[in-house]
């Protein structure tokens, strides 16, 4: 038994350094709250990847804020986006207790930080505008958006601290001067806000240190909570006269598990539903149902860990055009698919692979790097029973950020198959990510798939 002890000993010890390194690396109070500040067609959700890899190195998810507006800006003006950023800052600051933030801002969130143009309006960036609100950040994150030739702030006196992220695949040589500039390599301008690399890079620059991890870490399985908010797209404008229904479902079909949902949430005015008690273990679909009698489902990877800032972004039938581009009958399926991480067609090796039915969607023409493609509309142009993924939709491939291809995909409804989305994702090594669904007719029903712009420790299905 003796002989045993130096043994146990090690392992015990060896356990001990184990369960320390993985607890959380900084007292809490130590911390200042995040707030990020999204681009052109953005909100919350280009965040949402961060935002656990922060909780997963010890941030409370009560530190880390979104502020989301019209970036069309046809519900608000500049001005009254920098005076929510004001209300936000006052409630922050009343609900930690902290005296300055932390904010990033990506793409024209950084014209909204530190000044341009915005529909012929030169801005002064919020940070430039005066004293009193540049005081009020410790840090800012500028992200593959504005140049300066000074710190933002410098032009009223209080010059704030700022990283600069440029992702490797853009214009080279920017920089604003006085800042810390990083360039992120062989990234592209959403990925650049959303990738590991680049929160390696934000946590160093608000604490001091490198972090833990650079991963998201699985939670509890059966902890995970879920929230978030349904908002038209692009307004990020809550929806009217519409609910949410979250249904747990088969991850191999699809299909519903059950004859009720797990859960109902009534929206407000704006969009906000949750938390939702949710299993690390489980896959769900979430329904946007519209007044009008327009379900539109989401479906997703699984959720590993708690997850605050899930966007679901549908259409207010008859009001918004995006949707209304798409034609419908009750023999197909339409489908959005969605990764906050472009789509490459046309970089050989580099390459996306998306298979809708064993169709691969990606290619030169329809994703080429320069697009920028994160969001893909799929369906059968002209209802015709035919298919050409060989080219782009004008309509759609002429909108920042998004594409689209013709691609027949049988519905009914109800659903009666699967359809198959299978994505190999870059830098991958050849590992896929699967999300299967329903295939609901497209008359009253829209479909939209959601990967995760990360890989999991484990396989997706």
């Amino acid at each position: 038994m003796k002989g045993k002890l130096p043994g146990v000993m090690a392992f015990f010890l060896a356990l001990v350094g184990i369960l320390l390194s993985s607890s959380t690396p900084t007292d809490a109070a130590t911390l200042r709250p995040i707030i990020f500040v999204h681009g052109g067609a953005g909100s919350g959700a280009q965040f949402e990847s961060q935002a656990m890899r922060f909780a997963s190195n010890g941030y409370p998810h009560e530190y880390i804020y979104v502020l989301e507006y019209d970036s069309s800006f046809t519900l608000n003006t500049y001005l009254d986006v920098y005076a929510n950023l004001d209300a936000l800052i006052a409630r922050v600051q009343d609900e930690t207790g902290a005296e300055q933030v932390d904010i990033l801002g990506h793409s024209l969130g950084t014209t909204m930080m530190i000044g341009g143009t915005i529909s012929d309006t030169v801005t002064p960036g919020y940070l430039n505008s005066s004293a009193e609100r540049a005081a009020k950040v410790a840090h800012y994150v500028n992200i593959d958006g504005r140049t300066a030739i000074a710190l933002p702030g410098t032009v009223v006196g209080v010059p704030v601290p700022t990283l600069a992220l440029w992702a490797g695949r853009g214009v080279p040589d920017r920089a604003i001067v006085g800042a810390t500039n990083v360039v992120v390599p062989n990234q592209t301008h959403v990925q650049s806000a959303s990738s590991a690399e680049s929160f390696v890079e934000m946590y160093k620059f608000f604490t001091g240190r490198p972090p833990r991890t650079k991963e998201i870490e699985p939670g509890p399985h059966d902890q995970v909570s879920l929230a978030g908010r349904a908002v038209r797209f692009p307004q990020n404008q809550g929806v009217p006269n519409a609910s949410v229904e979250i249904w747990q479902v088969n991850g191999y079909t699809g299909a519903r598990i059950g004859n009720r949902p797990e859960a109902v949430y009534t929206l407000g005015s704006d969009g906000s539903w949750g938390p939702f008690n949710a299993r690390a273990d489980a896959y769900y679909e979430m329904v946007v149902r519209h007044a009008s009698g327009l379900n539109h489902h989401f479906y997703f990877e699984r959720f590993i860990r708690s997850d605050y800032l899930v966007r679901l972004n549908t259409e207010v039938p008859g009001q918004d055009p995006l949707g209304g581009h798409q034609d419908t009958a009750a023999n197909q399926s339409d489908l959005i698919i969605t990764r906050y991480k472009e789509f490459w067609g046309d970089q050989g090796a580099e390459n996306d692979i998306l298979q809708i039915n064993g169709v691969n969607v990606i290619n030169a023409a329809t994703c080429p790097i320069t697009k920028r493609a994160i969001g893909i509309f799929v369906y059968d142009a002209g209802a015709d029973g035919l298919s050409d993924v060989s080219a782009p939709i004008p309509f759609y491939f002429g909108l920042s950020f998004l594409t689209a291809v013709d691609l027949h995909v049988p519905g009914a409804y109800p659903p009666n198959g699967t359809i198959p989305i299978v994505l190999t994702t870059r830098g991958g090594g050849g590992r896929t990510q699967v999300i299967n669904v329903p295939n609901w007719s497209s008359t009253n029903d829209r479909i939209s798939a959601t990967f995760n712009d990360y890989l999991v420790a484990r396989p997706t299905r």
